[in-house]
């Protein structure tokens, strides 16, 4: 199994938000996790926009979990490096 680390979206219409999610690359966007890590609400303060685990988001990389573009500038924008 080929886990990633991606965007699950939740929410209404023109109010979304997402919880940053482990899980198996072929499941659908909405389907089965694995693990959750954290959220991100695009909508609110700059403060409260991201919230995540960091040190299970390090694990997960390390046991080869791929990050998706969008997770990967916040992780970036949190100080998380990730390739």
């Amino acid at each position: 199994m080929s886990a990633t680390i991606r965007l699950k979206k939740f929410g209404t219409k023109k109010r979304p938000y997402y919880r940053i999610v482990v899980m198996d690359k072929r499941d659908a966007r909405d389907g089965r996790t694995i693990e959750e890590l954290g959220y991100y609400h695009p909508i609110e303060k700059e403060d409260r926009q991201i919230l995540f685990n960091a040190e299970k988001a390090k694990a997960w990389l390390e046991k080869g979990a791929e990050v998706s573009d969008t997770v990967r500038r916040i992780f970036n924008k949190k100080n998380l490096s990730v390739k």
